[in-house]
C-alpha cells in the first residue's frame, strides 16, 4: 500500500506542533482518545473506516453476486459460499499472525512476530498517560490499518476461487487458501507494501515498482494461481463441447456494479488518509471502470455483431483490476486509455486465448485478473506522473513518458515477472501436495448433480 509522503495542506501552527511533542511524550505507546478524535487524525480515520467496509462489500455481495450469477444454477451456494467462508477464515489468520507476516518489522522477506494475536496493534493501557491508547499507523489507527488490508487479504483467494468453480472440493478450498495466504500473499504484501525487496527505491529489486493497490500482491499473484489451479483441476466435465451458460446475468450485472463502488474503497482508500492523492484515486478508478466496460462492449459490438451485459460488466471489472496499481500514480486521461486498453485486452484474453490455450478458467479469473493486472502494471511505468504523487521527494520525472527514461517500466517489468514465477510455482507446489493428501477435485457424480447439493446440502432455487 501507498508509504504515506503527504504533508496536511495547512501547516499546523507553533502551538499545536508543541501540543503534538507534548502527547507524543506522554503517550509513547499510541494516542488517546482524544487526540485520536482532533480534526484531522478523525477525519482520515472515518474515511478509511469507511474503506474497509467498502472493501469487505466487495467481497460479498460484490464478488459473491457476480461469480454467483456466472456458474449454473446448481453451483451457485457453492462459490457464494466460498466468499462467505473466506471473509470468515482469512480474518482469523489475518488477526493471529497473518498481519505480522505481512507488515511486521520493515524490509526483508518476511515480516516478523511484533504484531502476533494482534499484540501493538490493539488498544493498551498506558501508565503514562493513566488511560487507554492506541497504537498509530501514520495517521491513522494501526487497528484500522490492520482492518483495511485485513479486506485485501480476504478478497485476493476469492478471486481465485473463479477458476476452479463447479469442481472443486470444498475442503481442498479451503487448506490451499490457509496455505495461499499465508505462504504467497503473506511475503509478497511485505516485499511490495513494507518496504521488501520490490518495494520502490533505490536498494529494491532494478528500483523496485510502484503498485499503489494491488496489482502484483493482488491481482497478478491471483490470477497466476488461477491459472495453475484451472490446468492442474482440469476442465468441468463437458468442456469445451457442452454450453456453460451463466445461470443468473442479473446477479452478475448487480455484483459488477457492486464491485465499482466497493473498488472506490479499494483503491482511493489506497493512500491511507484522504488527502489531494486520495481524490486523483478515486477519479481515475472511476474513469478507468468507464472505458473498460465501454471497450469490452463496443468490442462484442463489432466482433459478434451485438454487445452484452456479461460484456460491459466485465469491462468495467477489467479497467478496474488495470487502473489498481497505477491509481495513485496516474492522470486521469491516461487512466481513459488504460481502462480502454483493458477492455480490449482482457476481452481477447478470455475468448481467443483461452480458447486457443483450451484450459478451463471457469470464471475468466486469469483473463481478467492476472491479464489486466499485469497490463495495469506495465502502463504503471509509462504513465505514472510526479504531479500525481512526488514519490522520490525531489521533484524526479519517473513515467516512461514523462521522463523518456525506461527505467520504471523495467522495474515493473521485473516485479511483474517475479510475482509470476513466486505465485505461479508456490500454488502449483501446494495444489500438489493438497491433491496427494486429500484430492482436489469432486467425484463425477458430485460434479454432475451440483456442489450445492453434494457439498452443502442445499439449493440456492427452491420451486414448488
Amino acid at each position: 500500500m501507498a508509504i504515506l509522503a503527504s504533508l496536511f495542506a495547512v501547516a499546523p501552527s507553533g502551538a499545536a506542533v508543541a501540543q503534538e511533542a507534548t502527547d507524543a511524550a506522554a503517550s509513547p505507546a499510541g494516542l488517546t482518545d482524544g487526540q485520536i478524535a482532533d480534526g484531522t487524525l478523525a477525519a482520515h480515520n472515518a474515511w478509511m473506516l469507511v474503506c474497509c467496509a467498502l472493501v469487505l462489500f466487495m467481497t460479498a455481495p460484490g464478488l459473491a453476486m457476480f461469480y454467483g450469477g456466472l456458474v449454473r444454477r446448481k453451483n451457485v451456494l457453492s462459490v457464494m459460499m466460498q466468499c462467505i467462508f473466506l471473509m470468515g477464515l482469512m480474518t482469523v489468520i489475518w488477526a493471529t499472525y497473518g498481519y505480522s507476516l505481512a507488515f511486521g518489522g520493515s524490509g526483508g522477506w518476511i515480516g516478523n512476530g511484533d504484531y502476533l494475536f494482534m499484540n501493538g496493534v490493539q488498544r493498551e493501557w498506558s501508565e503514562i498517560a493513566g488511560q487507554p491508547v492506541t497504537p498509530m499507523e501514520d495517521k491513522i489507527p494501526r487497528l484500522t490499518h490492520m482492518l483495511f488490508q485485513g479486506m485485501f487479504f480476504i478478497i485476493t483467494p476469492a478471486l481465485i476461487c473463479g477458476a476452479f468453480a463447479e469442481r472443486m472440493k470444498f475442503s481442498a478450498m479451503v487448506v490451499y487458501s490457509i496455505l495461499w495466504g499465508t505462504l504467497i500473499y503473506c511475503p509478497l504484501c511485505h516485499w511490495v507494501w513494507d518496504s521488501g525487496p520490490l518495494s520502490y527505491g533505490e536498494d529494491s529489486i532494478m528500483g523496485g515498482a510502484l503498485d499503489f493497490a494491488g496489482g502484483t500482491v493482488v491481482h497478478i499473484s491471483s490470477g497466476v494461481s488461477a491459472l495453475v489451479a484451472a490446468i492442474l483441476i482440469g476442465p468441468r466435465m463437458g468442456f469445451p463441447n457442452e454450453p456453460f451458460q451463466p445461470h443468473n446475468l442479473t446477479y452478475t450485472a448487480l455484483g459488477a456494479a457492486m464491485l465499482w463502488v466497493g473498488w472506490f474503497g479499494f483503491n482511493a482508500g489506497s493512500e491511507l488518509m484522504s488527502d489531494g492523492i486520495t481524490s486523483s484515486a478515486f477519479a481515475v478508478t472511476h474513469f478507468s471502470a468507464a472505458a473498460g466496460a465501454v471497450a469490452w462492449a463496443m468490442t462484442e459490438w463489432i466482433v459478434l455483431g451485438k454487445p452484452t451485459v456479461l460484456g460491459a460488466s466485465s469491462g468495467a471489472v477489467a479497467g478496474l483490476v488495470c487502473i489498481t496499481p497505477a491509481a495513485g500514480f496516474v492522470q486521469p486521461m491516461p487512466a481513459l486509455i488504460m481502462g480502454l486498453a483493458a477492455g480490449v485486452v482482457c476481452y481477447l484474453a478470455c475468448s481467443k486465448l483461452k480458447h486457443t490455450l483450451k484450459y478451463d478458467d471457469a470464471l475468466d479469473a486469469f483473463g481478467v485478473h492476472g491479464v489486466g493486472g499485469t497490463l495495469g502494471a506495465v502502463l504503471t511505468g509509462v504513465f505514472a506522473s510526479r504531479a500525481c504523487w512526488d514519490v522520490t521527494g525531489n521533484g524526479t520525472k519517473i513515467g516512461l513518458l514523462e521522463s523518456g527514461s525506461p527505467a520504471l517500466v523495467i522495474g515493473q517489468i521485473v516485479a511483474v515477472l517475479i510475482t509470476f514465477v513466486f505465485a505461479g510455482l508456490g500454488s502449483l507446489i501446494l495444489f500438489k501436495l493438497i491433491d496427494v493428501a486429500i484430492g482436489l477435485r469432486v467425484p463425477a457424480e458430485s460434479e454432475q448433480r451440483g456442489l450445492d447439493i453434494t457439498d452443502h446440502g442445499e439449493e440456492g432455487y427452491m420451486f414448488a
